[in-house]
């Protein structure tokens, strides 16, 4: 295991930091991209107001779709296990379609239509940032110019904390899953 580039603060917090991490995490302890991101008080600030996991216009589970799925592309296990364990259930994701987020594509028969869409969306995005015409269609005549443009939002606002998350090598959170092995 490669030590993190940057160590998570410890407490005793700031004031500031402290009701940060208190409007992000509700009572529980802060994750460690949390505390690692504090080293800069602002840009946590800043994390934490521009965050999308409240109730958008897209559903739960369509949500985390997009969230498991961009971090399995851009291989980032930390913010990937995090996520199955704070909300995998709540979406409802089977084991299977769990383990799809990291190995399978669009066409695995775990997924419906629509959420074939959003894994192709994903994969589009991580892989070339832009999405081709034919895609495009597919996904207006599905989703709304408000739902999509949460969908972007969120699969960039991933982008990046996955691109983070691996740039400062941030440690596995203990109790959250690791990708699971190809079948």
């Amino acid at each position: 295991m490669t030590p993190p580039r940057i160590a998570p603060v410890e407490p005793p917090y700031l004031e500031s930091m402290q009701q940060d991490f208190d409007r992000v995490m509700r009572g529980l302890p802060p994750l460690n991209i949390f505390r690692t991101v504090a080293h800069n008080p602002r840009v946590l600030s800043r994390m934490v107001a521009g965050g999308l996991l409240d109730k958008g216009s897209i559903s739960l589970r369509q949500r985390e779709l997009v969230i498991l799925r961009i971090c399995a592309r851009c291989r980032a296990e930390y913010e990937w296990g995090v996520h199955v364990a704070a909300y995998g259930a709540k979406a409802q994701f089977t084991p299977e379609q769990v383990a799809a987020t990291v190995h399978g594509d669009a066409a695995a028969p775990v997924w419906s239509g629509e959420e074939r869409l959003l894994i192709g969306l994903c994969d589009t995005l991580q892989q070339r940032q832009e999405v081709d015409d034919a895609l495009w269609a597919e996904l207006s005549a599905v989703f709304s110019p408000a739902q999509l443009i949460e969908l972007l939002m969120l699969a960039g606002f991933y982008l990046m904390v996955s691109c983070v998350v691996k740039a400062t090598r941030i440690e596995h959170q203990p109790g959250t899953p690791r990708f699971p092995p190809p079948n």
